[in-house]
């Protein structure tokens, strides 16, 4: 960290820095250790004609740490109007600092961090709270971090079956045929019921505003992932799963920023002592994860800049010098 001239890392290069195995034990270890991760800075922008966009800020640093400690800001944009321009509706920038002196070190691909980290994520968390015997996996979304679902999960259980549901079916058709090329046993499904009753695990990554995934659809042992929503009025479950769910978030901040939780909170359908914790005290062993064989449990995840910066660091130590 001596070289205080930044580098600028390409997505591919950020890419093959955060393979899923390793950046899932990365991820367990910082979600033990903590970091300072102000609540991130949600912005509005109306352009004419389209659905309203977000800007988000999502700073975290590292305090009190012996030798290197690093610092870093992740910048957002999500505009779900790039649907119908057949653009990405994220987009991200990744800024990495030193702690100490402030020096900037390396701008890298703030897309790829976000989609490896969120997936990573939702695996480290299923260590805790998926069946260890599930084997078939719905993805719910066909989009960049959706696409990388599958991977994310083969890595901590053994996956035998993918089925995929896309609102845009061409969507999960090239990403079906991506997985089935790699040999994985991979089906397109256009019945999202009958799909989600034969799952073990539902993985949701889209930018839904109106619940996708039914509670009465939930077969006993399930473990729905929801990963899409982060604002308070976009949701990809109903009251239904949140009624006959053991429920977990990544971070607190869950309870004000998803309306996967906000919504049916301010309905009565769920009291916020329902949810019986987050991440951080899953990896620190503060807490126990699913119970029981029989049980459902729905991991809620907005994201974290803890998980940003755990990454980034990644990427940038594995430089020689760095």
């Amino acid at each position: 960290m001596s070289d205080p001239r930044a580098m600028i890392v390409d997505s591919e290069t950020t890419a093959q820095r955060l393979p899923l195995m390793e950046l899932i034990e990365v991820l367990r270890e910082a979600f033990a250790k903590g970091c300072r991760t102000p609540l991130r800075h949600h912005h509005t922008i109306t352009q004419p004609g389209q659905a309203p966009s977000t800007l988000l800020l999502m700073p975290a640093w590292q305090e009190g740490v012996e030798g290197n400690g690093y610092l870093g800001i992740k910048i957002v944009t999500v505009v779900p109007g790039n649907v119908a321009r057949k653009l990405p509706g994220l987009t991200s920038t990744y800024m990495l600092y030193d702690a100490m002196s402030g020096v900037q070190l390396a701008l890298l691909d703030g897309n790829v961090i976000t989609a490896r980290r969120t997936v990573a994520a939702s695996a480290l968390a299923a260590t805790y709270l998926a069946r260890e015997d599930s084997s078939r996996l719905l993805v719910i979304g066909a989009g960049r971090v959706a696409s990388l679902i599958p991977d994310a999960y083969r890595a901590v259980r053994n996956i035998q079956r993918v089925n995929v549901w896309d609102v845009d079916r061409g969507n999960a058709e090239r990403l079906v045929t991506n997985l089935r090329d790699r040999g994985l046993d991979a089906e397109i499904v256009d019945n999202l019921e009958e799909a989600a009753a034969a799952a073990d695990i539902i993985s949701a990554a889209t930018l839904a505003t109106a619940p996708l995934i039914k509670g009465r659809w939930l077969k006993p042992g399930t473990h729905v992932d929801l990963i899409g929503g982060f604002t308070p009025n976009m949701r990809e479950a109903d009251d239904d799963a949140i009624r006959v769910s053991s429920i977990y978030v990544d971070t607190k901040d869950a309870l004000h920023e998803a309306g996967d939780l906000i919504q049916p909170i301010e309905s009565g359908v769920l009291r916020p002592e329902r949810i019986l914790g987050a991440l951080d005290e899953l990896c620190r062993g503060k807490i126990r994860g699913r119970a029981s064989k029989e049980e459902i449990t729905l991991y809620k995840a907005v994201g974290t800049g803890l998980a940003d910066l755990a990454a980034a660091k990644m990427v940038f130590e594995g430089f020689p010098g760095s």
